[in-house]
Formats: structure tokens, C-alpha cells, sequence
């Protein structure tokens, strides 16, 4: 036996020991200790999947839940073939759990400023949300924030991707979405397993976005449906106009601070802010809800208008919407051409709606 195999075995024992010891430090931190449960979670919802053709097939299976199911199926079918997606095993597998939503997503903001808090997570950077499984872990990281001067905003989500990394099951959560929805929200999610640039959340949800309506319309139409396909596009008109008030809200706000620079003026600045979100408030209500197609006024009435947590928590999934429809216009409305001219354009780029822009001749 030579005497480099001992050397090579110890050298290895070494690493070895390094890298546990690294891996053991890491996850007694606290984005080790949440991303521990996250992954126990994962895990739990990945070991209760059944086959969705499995489960279409069997005639025990409530008729509308077989429907509903062939609907998954065949919008995935669509995102792959169609659309081009890379889908991978996403969706077909179903997950059954014992609850209606599936985790609750806190995020949090300067109370005088425009800027998220945000947190940074392997692979996909900084991001401004945080999702928790343990709904009592979110509601007390939502107390910390605003303790710690913050504003913060805990919302429901029913979805999410793991961008590629592990084959998504469909949801009970997901199911019970409309049908306009189901295959929009099929779209979007494998739209984060085809492209997702790191540390660009508002980039990459407000690209899926667009995906997942545009495609959710190609999808119904090319089955025959001109009433959902009309619904789907009436939605994503819907979420255009959203995405505009919640665009002018911002500036407001943003030209409100401005103007009362310096740490003398943080009352003024927040007093100025109240002020233009109760004017935002108003404008919502009576100017902009009676326009919406899909969305009943009533649920605007609802609408949580009074941090900025929650201003930039929706604007996540709805900045700069009409910029994509149009490079859609600029390619003949060809989504998959589309799709593809973003990828390219967003994916070296440090600004991926800078580049968008620069290329349609905007800047």
C-alpha cells in the first residue's frame, strides 16, 4: 500500500469533519433553524404525494376533484409543450393538507422610507418575504418587526415553487382555486422553475405574473373556452390597473418623503405619509374599484392601505406589468418568443427592467 492512500483517507477525514462542523454551526443559526423546519415541512408534504393520473383514473375520486385534476394536468401539459416551460415532475403529484392555507408570508419596511426589510437565503439571495409554516413563528417575527420600528404585513399564500429544486406537488390549498386561477397559478410557478435571477423577487414574480395570465388565456382558448379565456384576460387587465394605482401610490409617497428630508423631520414625514394614504384609500374606493372587471368593489373596500409594508408586498407581484405586454406586442404577441427575449435580456443584466426597457428603446 502506498503511503498517499493513509495520507488521502486522512485528508478526507478532515474535510469531512470540516464540513460537518460547518454544517452543524450553520443550522444552529437562525436562517439554519428555519430553513431546517422549512425542509422538515418540505419533506412532509413531498412524502404524503400520490400520482394526479393515478388518482384521475380511480372512479373513487369525487367527479369534480377528477376534473379539476385533468385541468392541472393538461395547463401543465400546455406550460411544457406550448409555452415551452421547463416543468420537470412539477404538478404531477397531489398533496392533501389538513388546513386551508398553506403558510403565511410576513414582510416587512422603514416606517420614513420606501425600502423593504429584507433577508438573504442561499441560491436565491435577498429576498423581501419570509415564508413560515408555523403560523405562530410568522405572527411573532410580525410583532418583532414592529417593535423594532417597522412596519409589517402577514399575508396568506395557497402556492409556491421551489424554483426547480424538487418536484412541486399540486396542493389542496391550490385546488380549490377557480379554474382561470388553478392554470394560472400552474403556469406561474413553473415559470420560476424555467428563469429566476437571484436577489430580483419583484422581477421574477411580477415576469411570472405575466406568464401565468397570458399563458392561462392561450391555454383556454386553444380548449375551445372563449369564457374563461375572456375571464383570464379581463383579469390580467385587472391586474394591470392594480398595478398602476399601486405604482402611483408609491411615487406619492416616495415624493412625500422627499420632501421632508433629515432626521428632524421623521413626525412630518409620517404625518405626510397618513396623509396620502388615506387620499390613496378614497381614490381606491372611488375611483379605481368601480373599473375592475374581476374583482368585487366590496374586496377593495377590504384592502389593507396604511404601511408601507404592505404597499411594497404588493407590488412584488405588480410592478411594471404593462412593460412585459409590451416586448409581447414588440414580438407579435409570440409568449414563447416573449419569454424567451426576457430570459436573455434580464439574465446578466444588474437591473433586469432596466435591460427590458433599453431594449424597447425606453431609456
Amino acid at each position: 500500500m502506498s503511503s498517499g492512500q493513509p495520507r488521502r483517507r486522512r485528508w478526507g477525514r478532515i474535510v469531512a469533519s470540516l464540513t460537518g462542523l460547518v454544517l452543524v454551526t450553520f443550522l444552529l443559526t437562525p436562517t439554519g433553524c428555519y430553513l431546517s423546519r422549512a425542509g422538515w415541512e418540505e419533506a412532509k408534504i413531498l412524502a404524503g404525494r400520490r400520482r394526479i393520473v393515478r388518482m384521475v383514473e380511480d372512479t373513487t375520486t369525487d367527479p369534480n376533484t377528477r376534473a379539476r385534476l385533468r385541468l392541472v394536468l393538461a395547463a401543465r401539459g400546455f406550460a411544457a409543450d406550448s409555452i415551452k416551460l421547463r416543468t420537470g415532475d412539477s404538478f404531477t403529484t397531489y398533496s392533501h393538507l389538513d388546513r386551508d392555507t398553506l403558510v403565511l408570508v410576513v414582510s416587512g419596511a422603514y416606517r420614513d422610507r420606501l425600502e423593504a426589510y429584507t433577508w438573504w437565503f442561499p441560491i436565491v439571495g435577498r429576498v423581501p418575504y419570509k415564508g413560515f409554516f408555523d403560523f405562530g413563528a410568522a405572527k411573532d417575527l410580525a410583532r418583532d418587526l414592529e417593535r423594532r420600528g417597522f412596519d409589517s404585513y402577514v399575508r396568506p399564500s395557497a402556492a409556491f415553487s421551489t424554483l426547480g429544486w424538487f418536484n412541486d406537488p399540486l396542493l389542496s390549498t391550490t385546488l380549490r382555486l377557480d379554474s382561470v386561477d388553478l392554470a394560472n397559478t400552474v403556469i406561474h410557478e413553473v415559470t420560476h422553475n424555467t428563469f429566476y435571477k437571484a436577489g430580483q423577487a419583484v422581477f421574477n414574480e411580477s415576469f411570472a405574473n405575466f406568464v401565468g395570465a397570458r399563458g392561462a388565456a392561450w391555454f383556454f382558448r386553444t380548449r375551445g373556452d372563449s369564457a374563461l379565456a375572456a375571464f383570464a384576460d379581463a383579469d390580467w387587465e385587472d391586474d394591470k390597473r392594480m398595478g398602476a394605482f399601486w405604482a402611483s401610490l408609491y411615487r406619492s409617497l416616495d415624493s412625500a418623503y422627499k420632501a421632508h428630508p433629515g432626521d428632524s423631520a421623521l413626525a412630518t414625514r409620517l404625518a405626510a405619509r397618513d396623509t396620502v394614504y388615506a387620499r390613496g384609500r378614497a381614490h381606491l374606493v372611488n375611483d379605481v374599484a368601480p373599473k375592475l372587471r374581476t374583482i368585487a368593489p366590496e374586496r377593495m373596500a377590504r384592502v389593507r392601505i396604511d404601511n408601507n409594508a404592505a404597499l411594497l408586498a404588493r407590488r412584488i407581484y405588480l410592478t411594471d406589468l404593462e412593460l412585459f405586454d409590451r416586448v409581447w406586442a414588440r414580438e407579435n404577441y409570440d409568449l414563447r418568443k416573449t419569454i424567451d427575449r426576457i430570459i436573455v435580456l434580464a439574465k446578466d443584466a444588474d437591473d433586469p427592467y432596466t435591460a427590458v426597457k433599453k431594449w424597447l428603446g425606453e431609456t
